[in-house]
């Protein structure tokens, strides 16, 4: 083992879901020395991923968090988190003697509170653990980590994500993990259509836009956003990054708890529709940035 990963003791651990996060997320792990066993729904994917890192594959959620002190998921949304979680072969049914489920899926703070309760109800932990950071902080093991559960919980968990995360901090209580990362939606959302904007207005305006980023991005505008997509935004390259779909769900969370909490979220409908324009031209995969397609092309 490299001692200089960021890494802890070596644990028994299993991780469900090998898609663009969770495959070099699992990765990450395995490298770090933790014997890590795997599982995903389309087979191939679980076979490339361990003909590249150190690790087992297993037929079910329940077979991979069989001995396994932390069980990691990275998957879809509200159903899919319960798909892999519950019945005989879910991964609580897997899970004994304390071990805990780590939810790093961006899904409500209803069905984290919910697996909370679960778990509870087996002597198990549980923490959501939504990330930020894209396929490229994965990748990069520079997530950032926000996370609802118990201390201690947290404790015993934080070390292991630090494999791939550059921050990780405890929100509170199950279901804090979730809120916390509708409020990054929310802001994300906002600075992406005001970096849009700006970026069309350059242009029609005959600046160069790579110089308008480089000077503006070094004062009060700058933003993760500019100084990543700025670039490609120019170019009108989206075939990458954070898909518009996944973005739509995320504010689809954000909307539903509003309804009771009562926060007015007049800005963020108003992009949730301009992401769904974007989709009605075919650009449901491309990356959140794609917003300034439609002011390139009206």
């Amino acid at each position: 083992m490299d001692m200089n990963d960021k890494t802890s003791a070596s644990k028994n651990i299993a991780f469900v879901g090998l898609g663009v996060m969770g495959y070099p997320m699992a990765g990450h792990l395995a490298n770090a020395g933790h014997s890590v066993a795997v599982y995903n729904r389309t087979r191939a994917r679980a076979d490339q991923w361990a003909g590249e890192y150190s690790g087992r594959i297993a037929d079910t959620p329940a077979a991979a968090a069989n001995g396994a002190e932390l069980v990691f998921a990275c998957v879809g949304a509200d159903d899919d988190l319960r798909e892999i979680l519950y019945g005989d072969e879910g991964a609580l049914a897997g899970m004994s003697g304390g071990a805990i489920f780590i939810d790093h899926t961006t899904d409500s703070a209803v069905v984290a509170r919910e697996a909370d309760e679960a778990a509870r109800g087996l002597g198990l932990g549980f923490l959501d653990a939504p990330v930020s950071g894209g396929q490229a902080g994965a990748v990069n093991g520079a997530l950032t980590v926000m996370v609802g559960g118990t201390d201690e919980s947290f404790a015993a968990a934080e070390p292991v994500m630090q494999c791939y995360s550059r921050n990780v901090t405890h929100m509170g209580a199950a279901g804090n993990g979730q809120l916390t990362k509708m409020v990054n939606q929310l802001c994300i959302a906002g600075v992406v259509q005001g970096l849009a904007e700006g970026i069309n207005f350059a242009q029609r305006a005959g600046l160069d836009g790579e110089r308008v980023l480089d000077v503006i991005s070094k004062g009060a505008a700058q933003s993760w956003q500019m100084e990543n997509r700025g670039s490609t935004m120019l170019k009108g390259e989206f075939e990458f990054g954070f898909a518009a779909d996944w973005m739509r769900k995320d504010l689809g969370l954000c909307f539903e708890e509003a309804k009771k909490n009562g926060a007015l979220l007049p800005m963020a409908m108003l992009v949730d529709q301009f992401y769904a324009h974007v989709q009605q031209r075919g650009g449901g995969r491309w990356d959140t940035s794609s917003l300034v397609h439609l002011l390139q092309n009206m």
